[in-house]
């Protein structure tokens, strides 16, 4: 269920607002156990994607570092020879 939960800061580029998005969604739906509301929960539960998602780029926006950016074709890169050798695919 957390497929879209990925490390969002220090990338080159940077984090775009649709991942952060989806990463919210994905936070919200964990914690909620839904996948997709009820009517009756409809709009708590977009409030409270809405709200996750500005929390996080608030707080990526502060943070810092002196590492380089990471680059995402890299981190894909392992991220698949990890799943590889974990899998045996």
């Amino acid at each position: 269920m957390c497929r879209n939960i990925k490390t969002l800061f220090n990338f080159d580029p940077p984090v775009t607002d649709d991942e952060v998005q989806a990463a919210s969604l994905q936070f919200v739906r964990k914690i909620t156990g839904f996948n997709k509301p009820s009517k009756s929960n409809e709009a708590a539960f977009l409030a409270a994607v809405d709200e996750v998602a500005a929390i996080s780029k608030r707080l990526l926006r502060s943070l810092e570092t002196n590492a380089p950016p990471k680059s995402r074709e890299e981190e894909a890169a392992k991220a698949k020879a990890r799943a590889a050798q974990r899998f045996g695919a």
